[in-house]
Parts: structure tokens; sequence; C-alpha cells
């Protein structure tokens, strides 16, 4: 899988999840539309949402404040990875420093 997929504002949740530091301000919305373009998600009656990436499936909090926590974050970044979707997906091997 590629990033071709992703509208700007995708790749722009994608890059926050996996900065370094990681930010403390990506919103929960933007997390949702990223997933709901790379894979499944469904709201569950109790208020969780069941997220599917590839093959791995989890099942997420709403967190109480807008942002997602750390470890929902943590639990994404290995989720996007695992479907393609990581920060070297299409890239040519090396990097920018």
């Amino acid at each position: 899988m590629t990033h071709e997929s992703l509208n700007n504002h995708h790749r722009d949740t994608l890059t926050a999840l996996f900065a370094h530091p990681t930010s403390h301000n990506i919103r929960w919305v933007d997390v949702v539309s990223l997933i709901e373009a790379a894979g499944e998600i469904e709201e569950k009656h109790d208020g969780r949402f069941r997220v599917t990436l590839g093959s791995e499936v989890e099942v997420f909090d709403r967190s109480h404040s807008k942002d997602v926590t750390m470890e929902q974050i943590t639990d994404l970044r290995r989720m996007l990875t695992h479907a393609g979707y990581g920060p070297d997906a299409g890239q040519q091997p090396g990097h920018e420093d």
C-alpha cells in the first residue's frame, strides 16, 4: 500500500502520528478520517471504536479530550506500519537530516 490513496489532510495526520517528538495535539476526528481512508472504523454502541488496518484489529476508547492519547498513538503507529502506511512506505531507502 502507498500513501497515494490518502489526501493531503490524511497525510498531515499520518505525519503527525509518526513525528518525533510526538505531537500531543492530534485530534481524534482527524485520526478517524485517516482510518476511514486507510482501513475500517466502526463506532460501537458503548462509544468504543473497532479499528481494522490491514490484518490487525484493535478496539479504542474515545479519549476524554478531543486529542488522541500517547497509548493510542503507539497502537496506531504499529497498526499503520503493519498496514503499509509507516513513515518509510513508498519512499526510497535513506533519509534526510
